[in-house]
């Protein structure tokens, strides 16, 4: 156990090395862009490292929940743990987030404490990182190119569409198989089951902002199209009158 507090204790200094040297790199950034950096950064490592535990590594984690944890399991859950209390801590300074956001950060602080002290489901605790950060890329990409004002454009659409759709595949989806095979399953600890379905709950309320924000991105791509046609019919209409002759 003293271990893992002083390997917490060494991932959360390197989180917060990382972010005060790109705040003197890029000092005339502002605080957010620098913090989102570093949660890209996280986002990359922790896909990479559960993205290995899950299809390489293994065990299966559909299929052996509640097995003992494994040294790199361990690794990754460190990295990312030190991540969230890192993260939670900076919005809770700067009151970035909201309720829903510092409640998922909690959820996952929890989890993985729980399953280092426990020593076993460390494999679901990395499937549910990886589901968690693989579109956090796309999350951070979206933000920096609204800063730096190419949000518009075709790049934004795409990034937009692929976020929703990687998030419905796999905080819907997947994340509800992985949820019913932990609950199914009779060798995960009931408070890691309850745990898993906390994270499932906290995705389906993300799930009804991503509703509304798709509604409202289907209607402006209406309204552009609306717009195209009339500057289109405009344009005809123009060089139709320009044609005449008397």
């Amino acid at each position: 156990m003293a271990l893992l507090v002083v390997g917490t204790l060494l991932c959360v200094s390197c989180w917060v090395s990382l972010y005060f040297l790109l705040c003197n790199l890029n000092g005339s950034r502002s605080c957010e862009w620098n913090c989102r950096l570093v949660t890209l950064v996280h986002g990359i490592l922790a896909v990479g490292i559960t993205g290995y535990i899950g299809y390489v590594d293994g065990p299966w984690p559909f299929t052996y929940p509640g097995t003992k944890n494994t040294p790199l399991q361990i690794s990754a859950m460190l990295v990312s743990l030190g991540y969230f209390i890192f993260d939670v801590a900076w919005c809770v300074y700067f009151r970035t987030e909201g309720p829903v956001m510092l409640a998922h950060h909690t959820v996952s602080i929890l989890g993985i404490m729980v399953t280092l002290w426990l020593g076993e489901s460390g494999i679901e605790s990395c499937a549910v990182l990886f589901g968690s950060e693989v579109t956090n890329p796309l999350l951070q990409a979206r933000w920096f190119l609204k800063q730096t004002g190419r949000y518009a454009t075709r790049t934004g659409d795409v990034v937009d569409v692929l976020f929703v759709l990687l998030f419905v595949l796999m905080r819907v989806f997947v994340g509800g198989t992985m949820l019913y095979c932990e609950l199914s399953s009779p060798r995960p600890r009931f408070f890691i089951k309850c745990g898993g379905v906390a994270m499932y709950a906290l995705s389906w309320v993300f799930m009804v902002d991503i509703v509304r924000f798709s509604m409202r991105k289907n209607k402006r791509w209406q309204k552009q199209k609306a717009d195209r046609r009339e500057e289109a019919a405009a344009a005809v209409a123009a060089n139709g009158h320009d044609g005449k002759t008397d």
